[in-house]
């Protein structure tokens, strides 16, 4: 049995969860798109767990001394952009369970960090990044950032090889069929935009009967 990377949590029941058996390992997946129906649903699904978007810096501090915000997890196996500023190193505790699944099995496969573009962001913020980012998500209507509910990160691509990136696609793809997460592959910014949602770290009984979970199809891919 290997060593647990430091800082891990190994006994994540996440990490395991169990989904629909489908040759995906096998297949040419392309990249996983964001559209604008996906922007919608990422602001319902914030919507309906209660999830306020965050103003400004005094939200961001209220928050994270309610524990709703917790800090990116301090890992071996993945790092954070050094140009991300400390008071936006900031996740929801089911984005942060989610990225420590993640880098943990990623790193048992390519011995390599992720790393961490963007994480929360605030209204102000991102009315800011609009102006010199016209890719950029409002901050405010049902397109609106999921950057600012706290919930979703950005993970670099920059750095990956063509086996990582059809790993992650391997990986992800699963849990977005599941509608534990969604995707969208950016490629101005070369990065994975992923919104975690709330029932991530609730198992997911519908799949107990399948035996592949994301880390094993994504295995298969060479």
């Amino acid at each position: 049995m290997r060593a647990a990377v430091r800082g891990e949590d190994t006994n994540s029941e996440a990490a395991s969860l169990n989904l629909p058996e489908k040759p995906l390992a096998v297949m040419n997946l392309p990249p996983l798109r964001g559209s604008r129906e996906s922007l919608v649903r990422q602001n319902e699904r914030a919507e309906q767990d209660g999830l306020l978007r965050v103003k400004d810096n005094d939200d961001l501090i209220m928050l994270r001394r309610q524990g709703k915000l917790v800090a990116l997890p301090e890992l071996a196996s993945m790092r954070v952009d050094g140009r991300l500023p400390a008071n936006r190193r900031y996740c929801r505790t089911w984005t942060g369970r989610f990225l420590s699944d993640l880098a943990r099995v990623h790193y048992e496969r390519f011995h390599k960090p992720l790393q961490i573009n963007s994480a929360v962001r605030t209204v102000g913020y991102q009315r800011h990044l609009l102006h010199i980012n016209g890719n950029a998500a409002p901050a405010e209507g049902d397109v609106a950032s999921p950057h600012l509910t706290g919930e979703a990160v950005d993970i670099a691509k920059k750095g990956l090889t063509p086996s990582e990136v059809a790993w992650m696609r391997a990986y992800l793809l699963p849990l977005q069929m599941a509608g534990k997460i969604d995707v969208a592959e950016e490629f101005q910014q070369s990065c994975f935009h992923i919104s975690v949602y709330k029932s991530y770290t609730a198992r997911h009984v519908d799949f107990a009967a399948t035996p592949r979970s994301s880390a094993l199809m994504a295995s298969a891919v060479r």
